[in-house]
């Protein structure tokens, strides 16, 4: 494979590893390391703005044979000119270094950036090196540092097996228009669930694989609360269509998606009706499924195993219902991704739903990966009980 883009993940990389594969195929992505993938889809290609648990897109420069760190900072040092000679000739520059894969101290990175701060003094300019708290300089760094615009340049280098991607990085996930289409919605409710925008992006893409972006390819959420897949959908270019329960979520998505119209410009007319998913019949067509299904009971300990019986009961009992509702309603091959709760014990043991051993019964079969394990697409904060399980199959 002839790598043309450097994919970094997020937090939890399994995930993201999962929707690279889903959005371009098993044979045009490639792990490398735990934390990052190459893929042979150009830069400008990968609409990156979609991708929600990549946290960086970077061009490879280079693959060097070493993994000595001595030697990578000798190479980067006698090829930064280079890297740098395309920039504006007035003003100072802004440099950043971030590892992936190789253990490395801050000292040894602020060493490194010294060495490439004379490399670009002797070229006659002038640089500040953002320093380093972490091997991995955040997303915050990056964007505030403006290390991907005219004046800034992050090099990246990712370590596996004895080998180094050297990489530029050409964008950031931009946490702060995350954070705004997350907090500015005027509708809100913690009982239902807080969906993060970027979960709700990843939900979409590997519900959709290769179906095309646009508004013929409408995006079901049986389970819409306050719309924040529906939300997500959009903005990608997808058709919306939502139901829910209760009147009140229906009222809050309505607004919700009427403020994603104003603020971002987005025209919208998504579907949107009041029904129970575990019987309701959608009057509207739609071509995939992305949902975040009801998670039960919020914990903030953990449970006797009589309670937690019961709660994975009632979240059995909804997710059985639903799925045999939806399967007298899709035709085959049409694809479905849902989040799904599993608990996590303190002693490190994971409950599942028992639906996920009887899919094949209800009429689905499970998509499996070829850069993954199924088992561990589970999205989850250090620390929370409740996790979610993201399920992607397809009807028989």
């Amino acid at each position: 494979m002839d790598p043309k883009s450097l994919c970094i993940l997020g937090r939890l990389p399994a995930i993201g590893r999962a929707e690279l594969e889903s959005l371009f195929g098993a044979d045009h992505v490639e792990p490398l390391g735990d934390r990052a993938m190459l893929c042979d889809i150009a830069p400008q290609d990968m609409q990156f703005a979609r991708l929600g648990s990549v946290v960086r897109l970077a061009k490879p420069l280079v693959e060097l044979p070493t993994a000595q760190w001595a030697e990578l900072v000798r190479y980067a040092t006698q090829q930064l000119p280079s890297y740098i000679d395309n920039l504006p000739q007035d003003g100072k520059l802004k440099l950043g270094l971030s590892v992936f894969g190789l253990e490395i101290t801050n000292q040894q990175l602020l060493r490194a950036g010294l060495e490439l701060k004379k490399v670009c003094k002797r070229s006659g300019r002038s640089v500040r090196v953002v320093p380093n708290e972490a091997p991995e300089l955040s997303s915050a760094q990056v964007l505030h540092n403006r290390l991907t615009g005219e004046m800034g340049i992050e090099l990246l280098f990712v370590v596996t097996h004895n080998k180094t991607y050297l990489a530029q990085t050409l964008a950031v996930q931009d946490i702060t228009a995350y954070a705004r289409r997350d907090q500015n919605r005027p509708k809100r409710d913690a009982r239902v669930g807080m969906l993060p925008p970027k979960l709700a992006q990843t939900i979409v893409n590997l519900g959709a694989g290769t179906l095309p972006a646009n508004e013929q390819t409408i995006v079901l959420d049986p389970f819409c609360g306050t719309g924040v897949v529906l939300q997500e959908a959009l903005l990608m270019g997808y058709g919306a269509y939502g139901t829910d329960l209760e009147p009140r979520m229906i009222d809050y998505t309505t607004q919700n998606l009427d403020w994603l119209a104003t603020s971002h410009g987005q025209e919208t007319s998504p579907i949107l009706e009041v029904g129970d998913a575990t019987n309701h019949q959608w009057q509207h067509p739609f071509t995939m499924v992305a949902s975040e299904l009801y998670l039960g009971r919020a914990l903030s300990s953990w449970p006797n195993p009589e309670v937690l019986r019961e709660i994975i009961g009632t979240c059995n009992v909804v997710t059985n219902k639903f799925l045999k509702n939806l399967a007298t309603q899709t035709p085959t091959g049409t694809r479905i991704c849902l989040a799904l709760p599993a608990w996590r014990s303190p002693n490190g043991r994971l409950h599942h739903l028992e639906t996920l051993d009887r899919l094949g019964e209800i009429g689905y079969n499970r998509i499996s990966f070829k850069h993954v394990r199924v088992e561990d697409l589970l999205y989850f904060r250090p620390n929370q009980l409740v996790a979610r399980e993201l399920l992607i199959i397809t009807r028989k």
